[in-house]
């Protein structure tokens, strides 16, 4: 037998457990078989026993599986046994809900209540788990996962990335797009108390490698093989991999010599080695008793999410755990989600609009849709959403494709519809007056008699348009919206809705409702509701939300109507900057 010993330099703060535990060297070796120098990170020493058979394990065996000891068996079976005992005081840091079940028997650190954004995953695989949670149709292999598929893959997502070295409040930088494993990746990273710095694959090489290393990441997961090798050039001699996970795509598409012994990891390769090591892990009293368990806190870091930087070099928003929460447990009141509706899902995932938006409604058993630009208005015939969440330009889109197909209609067609249009402009128009929801520039409040001649004027002026309304509806309105579905809201952020557009979508009857924030808040401040929804407005401010508007230089409180500096208070608002300091009781944004 061949015994050979290796100490490497620095330790994990998690590493498998497993004791007597074995894999099929056919089925296996080639996940463990594949890169060179991981064990420079681990101080632990590893035994490497080998039978007289033509199994040959070369020693880049442990850059997979650090702090394991593996033993095989006669040739005639090529079974590959490990053996690895904890370290003492290993600190394992959790999601308290989400990994309630390995926690220690006696259950002192498990919650029932939210603590970190990942526990929403149990609540919703207890509540929704045979319902569809995910539709990615454009990737290779698309994939449908339900809720409780989608949280065991978060589970075995964070114990990969536990055995491969990944440590508490480490930076993982996450650049990628919209996609089932995005979604795992980041729920992934956070359960595991680490912190993830994303960004999507658009960005320039330089302003990702700027965020990378401004970040202090220790590793990088993207989207696929052709992004890296866009990357690996600069990022090769510019910065420092602890390893590099492919979330889709084939390792072997890599450019040769631009990873310099980097450990590569393939999604599936991830999701492998955090089930078995999970499964090992609850099965060992011994494994648990020798860890240290740690739970994330509300106050912790959950993302790092980097502004455009159309002011300079992006800065690093840091936002909590207890800010994105907050999103998520008072979203209902402007998005009144009901299990089994369906939402598209288009715009970048790591943009904390679409996000939080994305964690408040995977709380309500949502099925959520992935799609793109060019398959955006083929996916709103085919599903047919309830809700879309997108920006100005995507309804501009829809107001474009809408009026080219009027245009291009015959003659009598064309006067139809535009002429229904237009009365249902009218109409509605006339509608906000008499229901106290007409927007106006003019801050003096008119006398009870002026506005008591407004609202029985509208009122009149509505009855006669409306039976042509009706008409419209039928004759027009019906066709359109079942090309673009949205059947109960279209949810606009991330700029200013133009009236034009909220003018149109509510005469067609397709309802739109305007919001406001930032980054820096999570980011929703305010948005109109279901009930309240004031065209050319951005509504009431969220639950627990203040903001002011001051001006600029002297910091007083302007009267409405006038233009200054936003300020905001709430649990929303961002920790502050990365490595800036701000104190500050409202924030400027």
């Amino acid at each position: 037998m061949l015994g050979t010993s290796i100490n490497p330099i620095k330790p994990p703060s998690s590493s498998a457990s497993w004791n007597c535990y074995y894999w099929s060297c056919e089925t296996r070796m080639a996940t463990l078989l594949s890169s060179t120098s991981s064990f420079d990170y681990y101080n632990h020493s590893l035994h490497f026993l080998f039978s007289p058979s033509k199994l040959h394990c070369p020693r880049i065996l442990v850059s997979k599986l650090p702090g394991l000891r593996f033993r095989v068996s006669s040739p005639s079976k090529s079974r590959v046994f490990c053996e690895s005992k904890t370290q003492e005081g290993q600190i394992r840091r959790c999601s308290p809900l989400l990994e309630k079940a390995s926690l220690p028997s006696n259950g002192a650190l498990a919650s029932d209540e939210w603590k970190a954004v990942p526990d929403i995953w149990r609540s919703s695989a207890e509540k929704h788990g045979d319902r569809v949670a995910v539709v990615d149709p454009y990737h290779d292999p698309p994939s449908t996962m339900t809720y409780k598929q989608l949280e065991q893959e978060i589970l075995d997502f964070t114990e990969g990335l536990r055995v491969i070295g990944v440590n508490p409040e480490e930076k993982v930088a996450l650049f990628a797009d919209n996609s089932c494993r995005w979604l795992v990746a980041d729920q992934g990273i956070m359960a595991m108390g680490a912190i993830n710095v994303v960004r999507g694959s658009r960005s320039a090489v330089e302003e990702l490698l700027h965020i990378y290393n401004h970040s202090e990441s220790v590793g990088l997961v993207v989207d696929n093989p052709e992004f890296f090798n866009r990357l690996a050039g600069t990022f090769s001699s510019k910065s420092t991999m602890r390893f590099l996970v492919l979330l889709w795509g084939e390792k072997a598409w890599l450019s040769s010599g631009e990873t310099h012994g980097v450990p590569i990891f393939s999604y599936k390769e991830i999701i492998e080695l955090g089930r078995e090591s999970r499964v090992a892990h609850i099965g060992s009293h011994d494994a648990r008793q020798g860890c240290k368990y740690e739970i994330i806190g509300s106050d912790d870091i959950a993302t790092i999410v980097y502004t455009s930087g159309t002011t300079g070099n992006p800065k690093g928003v840091m936002l909590t755990h207890k800010n994105l929460l907050h999103q998520i447990e008072n979203l209902w009141d402007v998005v009144p989600a009901e299990a089994g509706d369906r939402f598209l899902s288009m715009l970048p995932t790591w943009h904390v609009y679409e996000r939080a938006c994305e964690y408040f409604t995977f709380t309500h058993g949502i099925e959520q849709v992935y799609t793109t630009v060019r398959n955006l208005k083929d996916d709103l015939r085919h599903y047919q959403p309830q809700y879309l969440i997108s920006v100005p330009l995507v309804y501009e889109t829809l107001y474009r494709g809408i009026q080219k197909q009027i245009s291009t209609s015959s003659t009598i067609r064309k006067l139809i519809a535009v002429s229904f249009i237009k009365v249902s402009l009218a109409y509605m128009e006339f509608k906000r007056i008499y229901e106290g929801l007409y927007l106006t520039r003019n801050t003096e409040q008119p006398s009870y008699l002026a506005s008591l001649l407004d609202c029985l004027w509208a009122r009149i002026i509505a009855a006669i348009l409306w039976p042509l309304h009706v008409l419209a509806k039928k004759l027009v309105y019906q066709k359109i919206h079942s090309a673009i579905g949205i059947s109960k809201a279209g949810i606009n952020g991330g700029g200013s809705l133009p009236m034009h557009l909220d003018k149109f979508f509510e005469a067609i009857g397709v309802t739109v409702q305007n919001g406001y924030g930032l980054t820096e808040s999570s980011p929703v401040v305010a948005c109109r509701r279901p009930y309240c929804n004031v065209i050319g407005s951005i509504g009431h401010p969220i639950q627990h939300t203040e903001f002011k508007v001051v001006d600029s230089e002297t910091g007083e409180v302007l009267p409405p109507g006038t233009r200054g500096i936003v300020k905001v208070r709430g649990p929303q608002v961002m920790k502050g900057y990365y490595k800036v300091n701000i104190d500050s009781k409202f924030v400027k944004i």
